[in-house]
Parts: C-alpha cells; sequence; structure tokens
C-alpha cells in the first residue's frame, strides 16, 4: 500500500510553500508578536482566497470540494510557516464538527461562510486543567440555552461561532452546541499564553442561545478531536522539520576550531536524534492521513498515535534547535523561539501527549481484545 502524496497533491504542497514563505515569512510572524494584532488578518483573507479554508468542505456548502489529503497537504506547511491564523481552530475543528454533526440549515449557514473565510470559529472545550470529562465540566445547557465558563479557548477573542462541549440536564456524555458568539450572553477576555501568535480567550456563557450539535450519545466530540489530532499532527510534522532544518543550516554554516560544528559528533547525534523522530512523527501522520481519508476503522488509533509521535517531534527539534545555535538560539533576534513556542502550544491544546498516550493504548487494547 502506498502512503505518500499523488503528484497533483505534491504540486499543491510547492504551490502552498512559495505562498507562505512570500506572505507568513518570519516577520510577518513578528510582527503579530510586537503589536496586539490576534492574527494577520491580509494573510487569513490570502489564505481563504486560495481556497484553502474550504479544501474539504463540499461544493454543496461552497467549499472546494478536494478532500483531507489535500487539506494534510496544507496543514503541513502552514505548520512549517507558523502561520499566525486562525486556521486549525475554524477549519479542523468547527467546520469538522458541523460536517459530522451539523443539521442541513446549520451547514448551509456556517460552511460557506467559513470557506468564503469570513467567520472564524473556534472549540470551547477545556475548563482550566485536566481532561474534559463530563464530570469536570461544569458548562450546562438546558432549553436552548448555555451557561459556563470556558478557558483557554484558542481563537476565543476573534470566533465568530464557537463549538461548546457542555453537560444536558441527565446526561452522561458531553454534548455539543453551536453558539454564536456576537450574540447575547457572551463576554470575552484574551489570556496571555506562551505562544501569542496564536491568541486565546476566557469565555463567560450566561445563558446564551445554543443549537445542539448531532444527536446524543453519538460521541461527536471523540469523533471531532480525533480528525483533528490528525490534521495538527501535520502542522507539527511541518514545524518540526523547518526546525531541523535550521538546525542542519546552521550546524553546517558555523564554525568552530577552522571547521563546521555540523563536523563534531556531539551536533552530528542531536541531528540525527531530530531526524529520527521526524521520520518517525511523518510515517505516523501519513498512515493517520490514509485512515482519515478513507474513515478507516483504524482512525482512532491511527490519530492517536500520529498525535503522540509528532507532539514529541516537535518538541524535541525545537529544543534541540535552540541547543544546536548555541547561546544565540537564546536570543530574541534568532527565530529558534517561534518553533519553541508553537511546539508547547500545539502539544496541549488537544489534549496533552499523556492524554493520547493512554487513549493509544485503551484503543489498541480494545482492538486487541
Amino acid at each position: 500500500m502506498n502512503f505518500d502524496f499523488s503528484t497533483d497533491q505534491k504540486a499543491l504542497r510547492d504551490q502552498a510553500r512559495k505562498f507562505l514563505a512570500e506572505h507568513a515569512s518570519s516577520a510577518r510572524v513578528r510582527r503579530i508578536l510586537d503589536t496586539d494584532e490576534p492574527y494577520d488578518r491580509e494573510l487569513w483573507r490570502g489564505v481563504a482566497e486560495m481556497g484553502w479554508t474550504g479544501t474539504a468542505i463540499p461544493e454543496a456548502y461552497a467549499g472546494a470540494g478536494f478532500g483531507y489529503l489535500e487539506l494534510c497537504v496544507i496543514a503541513e506547511e502552514l505548520g512549517r510557516s507558523v502561520a499566525p491564523i486562525p486556521f486549525s481552530s475554524t477549519v479542523y475543528l468547527a467546520a469538522e464538527t458541523l460536517l459530522l454533526g451539523g443539521s442541513e440549515a446549520q451547514k448551509r449557514r456556517w460552511l460557506p461562510r467559513i470557506a468564503a473565510g469570513e467567520v472564524v470559529g473556534c472549540l470551547a472545550l477545556a475548563e482550566g486543567a485536566g481532561a474534559p470529562t463530563p464530570r469536570a465540566v461544569k458548562t450546562r445547557a438546558a432549553a436552548g440555552r448555555v451557561s459556563g465558563t470556558k478557558a483557554p479557548v484558542a481563537d476565543g477573542d476573534v470566533a465568530d461561532v464557537a463549538v461548546v462541549a457542555a453537560r444536558a440536564e441527565g446526561a452522561t456524555d458531553l454534548s455539543l452546541f453551536l453558539v454564536d458568539l456576537t450574540g447575547p450572553g457572551v463576554s470575552r477576555t484574551p489570556l496571555p499564553t506562551v505562544d501569542p501568535t496564536r491568541s486565546h480567550a476566557r469565555l463567560v456563557l450566561d445563558g446564551a442561545p445554543a443549537e445542539p450539535l448531532g444527536a446524543p450519545g453519538e460521541r461527536l466530540l471523540e469523533r471531532v478531536l480525533d480528525r483533528a489530532a490528525v490534521l495538527v499532527a501535520f502542522e507539527q510534522v511541518g514545524g518540526a522539520q523547518a526546525a531541523l532544518d535550521m538546525a542542519r543550516e546552521y550546524a553546517m554554516g558555523r564554525f568552530a576550531f577552522g571547521r563546521p560544528i555540523a563536523s563534531f559528533q556531539a551536533i552530528k547525534h542531536k541531528l540525527v536524534d531530530m531526524y529520527v523522530g521526524v521520520e518517525l512523527a511523518r510515517s505516523n501522520a501519513y498512515y493517520a492521513a490514509w485512515a482519515l481519508s478513507t474513515d478507516a476503522v483504524e482512525l482512532p488509533v491511527a490519530a492517536a498515535a500520529a498525535r503522540v509521535s509528532a507532539t514529541e517531534a516537535y518538541f524535541h527539534a525545537a529544543k534541540e534547535n535552540i541547543q544546536t545555535h548555541g547561546g544565540m538560539g537564546f536570543t530574541w533576534e534568532f527565530d529558534c523561539h517561534l518553533h519553541y513556542r508553537r511546539a508547547k502550544l500545539t502539544g496541549l491544546g488537544l489534549g496533552s501527549a499523556r492524554r493520547w498516550k493512554d487513549l493509544l493504548i485503551t484503543r489498541l487494547e480494545a482492538r486487541a481484545g
């Protein structure tokens, strides 16, 4: 079985890399760090004009109708460039939830606007530290309204619509609800994080009007997180590869004692360890991409494996990139910290690597049984 991308998909990757090199350079990323802008609005418009926001949205809802393999290709390049836009919140989470659990009316209202880049979406799941189990979630839903506090919510300060995880009366599982954040009963406060290029907020919902998403008991949240895990894994692989390339380029050009530091065994070992981690993560991500694109029964296991390996590979590559650069790597002037920040953030956004390891073990045991 060949898990590699097709010629057309590789051409899309080259096009995406060229576009992002021009419109999402590190100077553009730093502009978000140095100002109060929550994201690069110009880049967001450009991405929408390229059709990326509608990549996996069917043509019936004004999307491009390509598929998940194409979206994986784009995700990898967005991760490579550390693009400061609310792409993952809107496309991987909000749009996917609507596609999986939205009614026809909800899809027709929101998906065309997401595909056009007119709407930013988010997933309001966490309520502080810990996994969002039904018992831990205090947000309540009743009579078409939700009340509770969600924090941190990625892109919650700029989103127009949120998918909110809440506990309905008498329900044992978490349910998902669609909340128009421009409507009544919603207040939000920006929150500082390790990576200001991806803004976060605290959402306070006080009887906000909400529409249910999906049927009770269909485990919609779990399915959405599995799909998002695959796509974020590609972002992490792209970022890890960029960190590796950065470290290698510096090691080849930095001389000590009359020769490149890349010739020293200690540096060689760092680069090789980074490479092995990246390639392992890439292999798991490719397998997960196949499972996602075919909706295979292997998707839950593949998604968890991709999530764990990509999270570990990106953090390791980002950390060792700084170490390879030595004292210069810790300075603001070098771009190493951009990937270190993003590695830390993407490693927690969908739940920690430890949580996904537990999920992976549980799912492997269930499949073996």
